[in-house]
């Protein structure tokens, strides 16, 4: 597994029962998980005292509860990376801590390159990845279908002293973009991507990861320079094994460029315990 355990704001204290009990720079919130199987105690009173609570209910519903009030946006740091935190009205407050593992190794295959590389980053959500590789030294176009998604990895790249970097802010969906940068022979030397396990496209029809997951890379891989450096592929989806992943992204790449395909678990350290969470899978084709 590859463990994002460099964060110094944020803090994974316990897990238990399908919830976790998390630190984001000084507001505690409990959250969701449906990795967490397992009925162990809980091992900090903290879960007693937390500051917010999203709540799922039988009936139908969710919502957040607040014991006390916290700022309506507040901020945490990954290194030289500041991102803007809010409490949505679904259990993700607008970051992944565990990405952050692959934040590292993008910067690093980034700045060892030597040469200017420029980065695709499809379902992009607010911006982590963006961030890492625009850091780095990397030229970035951000695709996301939300307007407001958008303007959120806006703000982060703002709060992180990059507005001035290279980075194309796109609102569309991931798949007819790509079509279109493939006719207008627009090329990218890294392809970065975390497609949702299901979404319904505005025609009606429905995209689902295992059923279309091979098309979409196949259709990325066509938009890929002569010197690609990297082709990432995350998944926080159940069910699906890295093997899986990496598999399919073997058969397109390497036939056409060589390289080798890594993948892998990643996931966070828990504080109060010896074991880490797992949190998704990451398959990765690098030259």
């Amino acid at each position: 597994m590859k463990v994002a355990d460099k964060w110094t704001e944020y803090r994974l204290i316990d897990t238990s029962n399908g919830e976790r009990l998390e630190d984001w720079n000084g507001v505690t919130l409990i959250r969701p998980d449906s990795q967490i199987i397992w009925k162990t105690p809980h091992k900090t009173d903290m879960w007693k005292k937390a500051d917010g609570y999203f709540q799922r209910s039988s009936f139908g519903g969710e919502k957040w509860t607040f014991r006390r009030n916290i700022d309506e946006v507040w901020q945490i740091s990954y290194g030289n990376l500041t991102f803007n935190l809010k409490s949505t009205g679904f259990k993700n407050i607008g970051l992944s801590p565990e990405q952050a593992v692959n934040w590292d190794f993008m910067s690093d295959k980034i700045q060892a390159a030597d040469r200017q590389i420029n980065v695709l980053n499809l379902f992009a959500y607010t911006g982590g990845a963006t961030l890492a590789c625009a850091a780095a030294g990397a030229s970035v176009c951000h695709v996301d279908t939300s307007k407001s998604i958008v303007s959120w990895a806006r703000e982060n790249a703002e709060l992180s002293n990059l507005s001035d970097r290279p980075i194309r802010w796109i609102v569309d969906d991931c798949e007819k973009f790509v079509t279109r940068e493939i006719k207008r022979d627009r090329r990218y030397d890294a392809i970065i991507m975390e497609p949702p396990l299901y979404s319904k496209k505005s025609n009606g029809e429905v995209w689902r990861l295992e059923d279309n997951i091979y098309d979409f890379i196949e259709l990325c891989s066509k938009v890929l320079s002569e010197q690609p450096l990297f082709f990432m592929v995350n998944s926080s989806a159940t069910g699906i094994l890295p093997s899986s992943m990496g598999y399919i992204l073997g058969e397109i790449m390497i036939k056409r460029f060589g390289g080798t395909v890594i993948y892998d678990e990643i996931g966070l350290p828990v504080e109060t315990g010896e074991m880490c969470l797992p949190c998704g899978l990451t398959a990765i084709w690098q030259a």
